[in-house]
């Protein structure tokens, strides 16, 4: 049964795309995904960054399609991945060096409470609702909204808050 034991190591090895093709494959979906999270995902989900979200979904759908011989080669997936977690270290380089780029690709704090107030506008732009809010204000000892100077909800997607 050599059938049951044989290799294809060319079909693993050797890729079917271009290097070209490849980089530019990888840099558009990142791209894409990228937009389409920070339009859709305003805040990030549980402390964990829009980035590293889509950098884990790209990554595993990348390398899923090394794992099976229908799909790319190993060498195509793992120049697909290369591109990936290189456009994420790039933004995070840029974000680092030049603030007006982190403005463009994170969101800003947004404040929630001001002076025992609740901006409700502000809220209902984030989806906070008041029994989330009072929530947080409660874990920080406070048991009222007048107790509060200021609540924000960070770029991270934890709500900060400011005690009088």
């Amino acid at each position: 049964m050599p059938g049951l034991f044989s290799i294809d190591w060319r079909a693993i090895f050797m890729p079917e795309l271009g290097l070209a093709e490849l980089l530019v494959r990888g840099v558009l979906m990142y791209v894409i995904v990228f937009v389409l999270l920070r339009l859709v995902l305003r805040r990030n989900v549980g402390g964990i960054g829009t980035m590293d979200v889509l950098v884990i979904v790209l990554v595993s759908e990348v390398a899923g399609q090394g794992f099976l011989p229908d799909s790319r080669s190993v060498i195509d997936s793992a120049i697909v991945i290369l591109v990936i977690l290189s456009c994420s270290y790039i933004i995070e380089w840029l974000q680092y060096r030049f603030p007006a780029f982190e403005r463009l690709t994170r969101d800003p704090k947004l404040k929630l409470v001001e002076d025992g107030r609740l901006l409700r506008n502000n809220m209902r732009r984030e989806f906070v609702t008041e029994e989330e809010l009072m929530a947080q204000i409660r874990e920080e000892g406070c048991e009222d909204c007048r107790e509060i100077k200021a609540a924000y909800i960070e770029a991270d997607g934890r709500i900060s808050i400011i005690k009088r």
